[in-house]
C-alpha cells in the first residue's frame, strides 16, 4: 500500500513497525454532543483503511479515543446539571448507535482519557524532567515548545505561527515562558472535575491525553495517526513535540488527514446555521448512503454535501443491492453443474476485478476507483450470469461481490421490514396484477409512491425500497 504521508508531503509506500502488523490511532470524538457529518468522514475513512489492511492479512491494532474531559463537556455537564462522567457516558451511547448506524466498526479499543491519567501524568513528568515542560506559578504545566527544534515539521507552521489550541483555557494566560507554550496539565478551578498530581489538583490539556493514550497501546513509535485535516495544527503538531519530547525517538510513521465536507458549497458552520449531527441527517437520509457518498470520492478532496449528491449516492447503493439480490436469486436457480469455458473465463475476469479494486485501494486509499471496479464486476455478472449458469460461478460471482462490498461497508443490510400498511398494499399490487386489474395495480403503485417507497418489478417479483 501507498499512503499520502502528511509528514513528508508526499506519497510512501507502507512499511509496518512490526512485520505483519498494523498500529493505527484515529482522534475520536469529544463526547459532549451528537457527532456531527464533518466527524463522519474520517471515522468511516479510517474505517475502510483498516478493513483493507485486514482484507491483506495485516494483523491491525486500531484504537480510537473518546476525549471525556475538557472544558466544553464542563460547560454542559453544567449547564445539565448533571455529572461529566454522566454527560460522557452517555454521549459514548449516542456515538456507538450513530457509528453502527454508518457501518462503522468498533475500535480494537476505544479509551477515554479520565481512565488513564496516571499514565498521562507520567507522560507530563517525564517531559518535566528533561527540561521540555515547565511548572506555572498557578500549577498549570506547559509545554517548552523552544526545546523541541522539530515544532511545526507537520503543519509546516513555525514557533511564532502557533495559535491556541481548541481546549486551552480562553482567558489570557500570564505564567507562560513564551506565548507558543501550550498547556499539559490545568490546574483545578473551582467546580471542576480533578486529580491529584504532583502539581496539585487538576486535569490533563486535550493534546497529552491523546499521545499518553496512543503509546499506551501502540507503543511509543507506530504505523499511522489519522484524522480531519483541521486537527494537524496544533493538535497533532503538539502531539509529535509531546512525544518525541519525552521519548527521542520518532513517534508515528504515517500521517493521514481528511479533506473537509460543505454543505451545499458553504463550510459547515453553526453560525451559518448548516451544521448537522448524525442524527439530523439520519431523520431524512439514509445513513448507508450517507457513507456511500463519503465514499465516493478521494478522502483527501473536499466534498460537498447536498441532498443531490445523496441521491445519487442511493441510486449507486440501490444498484449494488439489486445486484446481491439478483446473485441470491440466480444461486438458488443456478445449475450444479461443472463450469463451462465462458464460465471459467468469467472467474478470470473476477480475479482481474479484485486486483484492480486492490490496485486502487492500495493506492493512497482510493474507494472511488475501488467502487468503480466493483461496478465493472455488476456489469460484467448481469450480462454473463442467467439461471442456466453453473452454481459455481454464480457463488463465485457472489463472493467475490460481497467480499469488496464488505471492505468499503455497504451491502450490509438486509431488507426492512415493510410497514403493515405499505405490506398490504404491496401484497394487494401483487394480487391485482396476478389478476390483470393493470388500473388498481396502477393506483396501488401511486400510493405506495405517495407514502415515500419506490416499488420496482424485477424477475425475483416486487421490490420496495424507502425513498431518500
Amino acid at each position: 500500500m501507498v499512503i499520502y504521508n502528511s509528514l513528508t508531503r508526499k506519497k510512501e509506500e507502507f512499511k509496518p513497525v512490526h512485520e505483519g502488523k498494523v498500529g493505527i490511532y484515529a482522534c475520536g470524538p469529544t463526547v459532549y454532543d451528537f457527532f456531527h457529518i464533518g466527524n463522519a468522514r474520517p471515522f468511516i475513512t479510517f474505517d475502510v483503511l483498516r478493513r483493507q489492511f485486514e482484507r491483506e492479512g495485516y494483523e491491525v491494532t486500531f484504537v480510537q479515543n473518546f476525549t471525556d474531559i475538557d472544558d466544553k463537556m464542563i460547560r454542559r455537564a453544567n449547564e445539565e446539571g448533571i455529572t461529566v462522567k454522566e454527560l460522557a457516558d452517555r454521549f459514548i451511547a449516542e456515538y456507538y448507535t450513530d457509528a453502527k448506524a454508518l457501518g462503522i466498526h468498533k475500535a480494537t479499543v476505544h479509551p477515554r482519557a479520565t481512565e488513564h491519567i496516571p499514565q498521562i501524568i507520567a507522560l507530563v513528568q517525564k517531559l518535566i524532567d528533561n527540561g521540555h515542560a515547565y511548572v506555572g506559578k498557578t500549577g498549570d504545566v506547559y509545554y517548552r515548545v523552544s526545546a523541541f527544534p522539530g515544532y511545526g515539521k507537520l503543519s509546516g507552521q513555525s514557533v511564532d505561527d502557533r495559535e491556541m489550541g481548541a481546549s486551552e483555557r480562553l482567558d489570557v494566560e500570564t505564567d507562560k515562558e513564551n506565548p507558543a507554550d501550550f498547556v499539559l496539565w490545568k490546574a483545578q478551578k473551582p467546580g471542576e472535575p480533578a486529580w491529584e498530581s504532583p502539581w496539585g489538583m487538576g486535569r490533563p490539556g486535550w493534546h497529552v491525553e491523546c499521545s499518553a493514550m496512543s503509546m499506551t497501546y501502540l507503543g511509543e513509535t507506530f504505523d499511522i495517526h489519522c484524522g480531519g485535516k483541521d486537527l494537524l495544527f496544533p493538535h497533532h503538531e503538539n502531539e509529535i513535540a509531546q512525544s518525541e519530547g519525552a521519548t527521542g525517538h520518532p513517534y508515528v510513521h504515517y500521517w493521514m488527514h481528511n479533506g473537509f465536507i460543505n454543505i451545499d458549497n458553504q463550510k459547515m458552520s453553526k453560525s451559518l446555521g448548516n451544521f448537522f449531527t448524525v442524527r439530523d441527517i439520519a431523520k431524512e437520509y439514509d445513513l448507508e448512503a450517507v457513507r456511500m457518498f463519503m465514499l465516493s470520492a478521494h478522502y483527501r478532496s473536499p466534498i460537498n454535501f447536498s441532498r443531490d449528491q445523496i441521491a445519487a449516492a442511493h441510486a449507486s447503493l440501490t444498484r449494488l443491492y439489486t445486484a446481491r439480490d439478483q446473485l441470491r436469486f440466480l444461486q438458488e436457480k443456478a445449475e450444479d453443474r461443472p463450469l463451462n469455458e465462458e464460465e471459467n473465463a468469467l472467474l478470470e475476469r473476477l480475479q482481474g476485478y479484485e486486483k484492480k479494486f486492490d490496485a486502487a485501494m492500495d493506492d493512497d486509499l482510493n474507494t472511488a476507483d475501488a467502487i468503480g471496479a466493483i461496478f465493472e464486476l455488476v456489469r460484467d455478472v448481469n450480462t454473463s450470469l442467467t439461471a442456466a449458469s453453473a452454481k459455481g460461478a454464480v457463488q463465485a460471482a457472489l463472493k467475490s461481490f460481497s467480499g469488496l462490498c464488505d471492505v468499503l461497508g455497504l451491502v450490509q443490510r438486509e431488507a426492512d421490514a415493510l410497514p403493515a400498511d405499505i405490506q398490504q398494499m404491496v401484497d394487494d399490487r401483487a394480487a391485482a396484477r396476478k389478476a390483470k386489474d393493470w388500473k388498481r395495480s396502477d393506483e396501488l403503485r401511486d400510493a405506495i409512491k405517495a407514502a415515500g417507497y419506490i416499488l420496482e418489478d424485477t424477475p425475483q417479483g416486487q421490490k420496495v425500497r424507502k425513498n431518500v
